[in-house]
């Protein structure tokens, strides 16, 4: 099996889609564990599975779900779970924004 081989170029390029910057020793290291992750899957593609049934749920449970129903016991009053907040306004909690408004 060829070892697969991320280039810098490529973690550059997905620093950019991902908008979250890189230094050059950064884009150097994840090239080589992208490289090697890549390459330990590969090595999965690689094992014979025929004869093996697929497994999706081993406890063969389905649909383990809760009732949607609200349980008294686990609700918080308004003035309970604004009573940690920093700053509240008419029983809303007051937080920094972070985006900005579309000016048109």
């Amino acid at each position: 099996m060829a070892k697969t081989i991320i280039t810098t170029d490529d973690v550059a390029k997905v620093g950019i889609l991902a908008n979250l910057p890189l230094t050059e020793d950064e884009k150097k290291l994840f090239a080589d564990q992208f490289s090697m992750t890549i390459d330990v899957v590969n090595q999965l593609n690689e094992i014979d599975t025929k004869g093996i049934t697929p497994t999706s749920q081993v406890n063969h449970l389905e649909n383990v779900t809760r009732p949607d129903v609200i349980d008294d016991d686990r609700v918080l009053t308004q003035e309970q779970a604004l009573s940690g907040a920093k700053n509240t306004h008419q029983g809303f909690f007051v937080v920094k924004q972070i985006l900005e408004k579309d000016s048109e």
